[in-house]
């Protein structure tokens, strides 16, 4: 009896069906797509943020900047000095070409041992802490002030002199300002940090071995630019450097954390920073533990920030940005909206058809129909329109999604981290002097690693058993109504009905 009666309603209101199915479709579909896309985007966030702190780094603990000048030192417009004996000087010029390494101002590092801290929180898995820092090379020639009468401005001569210097012998300066970020990492900590993010294009990466060994590893993208080689020589900080590998991100869309990678205690020697680092990054034992393991490196290290990778992908802008905040409020409300919609809608079409049934259910209890069948009845009819409805909607979003994944959006995302700040000047490009504009030299900047991430909405079960789940939620709450209406229905009015 119950097939018999659901068969002939399904077939019997087919205009009832189809609207109930359409709206329950397109609202399912949208949460599909939407959280679908919410997934790719999420992905997006972790590829970037996987180019810079490495795969399976599930906290950071970093130190917040110092202002510039905050501890007396320091200030806006830093001096990039030189020694006595730098240069040479020839014809009334003084070439000059020197590299400095250093962590800069504005850029906080801390005592190494706060590695040796988080190492015995429970919970911790792998840990390594780095050293990221920016190289500066200062390349040029500047005049002799010597020949210059005092108070007076490069170019002019003492009177009765031919002006000197310069490489135009105009007594002005002419030089190059050129920086690259540079990475030291622990060789033996390759289970986490960044070159566990990145794929070996050339030669080898940093081994264990490599610990008080000047070598380095560079990303290939800036090789490329920089024309060096597998076999060659950098200078890093005064010091060659031989080449030992080229790598790049992991990811294929993602940038590389720095330019150029070496040893960690080779780094903190160069730069002056031994025993420091400036951030370490922290692989959780379980994805359960990140919340309480955030809490204890907190109460551990009350005086360093704490990141998770939550945190971490509030700090990535750019369009992924915007579409993240776009697809998490927007399409969030949306696809309730919606939702609530089509659940609205198939309570009232479920309403009105067992209002223009008063004669059926009416017969039907007097003929001893119980409140429970009747409403059972109803119900079961109702689970079926949603279930139409649903798969429809996992047709249609399935569609959606694969339409979303073939236009392929581009997404540029930018992962910023406070580094040191040398002043680069533009290839070719020719400074004004000593005194140059633009902030000073070591000064604090954003080394921000900015990628294009192609937009891959992936679907997952996960999505289809939620699609389902509303469908059956959708009808059985229409149902339900619908059912409890035609319940109080007293077999009277049919009677009142049929006369």
């Amino acid at each position: 009896m119950f097939i018999t009666y659901l068969r002939r309603e399904l077939v019997n209101r087919r205009k009832q069906t189809i609207i109930i199915a359409v709206g329950m479709a397109l609202a399912i579909a949208l949460v599909i797509i939407v959280n679908s896309v919410a997934a790719g985007v999420k992905d997006a966030q972790t590829s970037v943020l996987g180019s810079v702190y490495g795969v399976g780094t599930d906290i950071t603990v970093s130190k917040a900047a110092a202002a510039p000048g905050a501890d007396g030192t320091g200030g806006p417009g830093q001096r990039f000095d030189f020694g006595a004996d730098a240069g040479s000087t020839t014809d009334g010029s003084t070439a000059v070409a020197t590299s400095r390494l250093t962590a800069g101002m504005g850029t906080s590092t801390f005592d190494a041992t706060a590695l040796d801290t988080v190492t015995a929180e429970n919970g911790v898995s792998e840990a390594a802490g780095v050293l990221t820092l920016t190289n500066t090379t200062f390349d040029g020639e500047l005049p002799d002030f010597s020949q210059m009468p005092q108070g007076a401005a490069p170019g002019e001569a003492a009177e009765g002199t031919a002006p000197t210097g310069g490489a135009d012998g105009a007594g002005g300066s002419s030089f190059n300002v050129d920086s690259f970020t540079v990475l030291g990492l622990d060789p033996a900590a390759s289970a986490v940090g960044p070159l566990s993010a990145v794929t070996l294009t050339d030669g080898r990466t940093l081994a264990s071995g490599d610990t008080g060994t000047f070598v380095a590893v560079l990303d290939s993208a800036y090789a490329t630019t920089a024309e060096l080689a597998v076999g060659g020589t950098i200078d890093i900080g005064g010091t060659s450097f031989e080449i030992v590998g080229l790598v790049e991100s992991s990811s294929g869309d993602a940038s590389t954390a720095s330019n150029v990678y070496i040893p960690l205690d080779v780094a903190q020697s160069l730069s002056g920073e031994d025993g420091m680092i400036s951030s370490i990054y922290v692989q959780a034992a379980s994805a359960d533990d990140i919340a309480s393991l955030k809490t204890s490196l907190e109460s551990a290290l009350p005086d360093n920030t704490v990141s998770t990778q939550s945190d971490l992908a509030s700090s990535v802008s750019g369009s992924l940005s915007t579409a993240s905040t776009l697809v998490g409020n927007l399409g969030t409300w949306l696809s309730v909206i919606v939702l609530a919609a089509a659940f609205l809608i198939a309570i009232l079409f479920t309403i009105s058809g067992v209002t223009r049934r008063t004669r059926e259910f009416g017969t039907l209890k007097a003929i001893g129909w119980s409140n429970r069948r009747i409403v059972g009845q109803v119900a079961g009819e109702s689970l079926v329109q949603g279930l139409i409805g649903g798969v429809a909607g996992i047709a249609i979003g399935l569609v959606g999604v694969v339409v979303v994944n073939l236009v392929a959006p581009t997404l540029s995302a930018t992962a910023s981290t406070q580094t040191a700040g040398g002043l680069a000047a533009p290839d070719g490009a020719a400074a004004g002097g000593p005194g140059m504009g633009g902030g000073g030299f070591g000064q604090a900047a954003q080394a921000a690693t900015t990628s294009d991430v192609v937009l891959n909405a992936p679907v997952t079960v996960s999505v289809i058993v939620i699609a389902v789940g509303l469908a059956v939620v959708g009808g059985l709450l229409a149902g339900a109504i619908g059912g409890w209406r035609a319940s109080r229905l007293r077999p009277a009015e049919a009677l009142r009905a049929v006369a």
